[in-house]
């Protein structure tokens, strides 16, 4: 089972809105967006639900596997021994 947390963030002026959800609550956190863009309180828009919400679903469609935060090339023997 995947247990990675997926972060979303937007960044409008002053305010963050950060969404963190795992895959099994991918539905919920598409339905929050709806939440916050139907908030008059908010500067959360129908845009920025719409946009955010596609980011959801590529992540969703992109292939899974181990996947290396850094890539850093390693020395051969080679170039150890100059």
């Amino acid at each position: 089972m995947n247990q990675d947390i997926n972060v979303l963030a937007l960044v409008k002026g002053e305010e963050r809105y950060v969404f963190l959800y795992d895959d099994a609550s991918r539905a919920e956190a598409l339905r929050m967006l709806g939440r916050f863009a139907s908030n008059p309180e908010l500067s959360f828009t129908w845009y920025d639900a719409a946009v955010l919400s596609q980011k959801i679903r590529q992540d969703e469609q992109a292939p899974r596997g181990p996947q290396r935060r850094f890539d850093i090339p390693l020395a051969n023997n080679s170039e150890e021994l100059s």
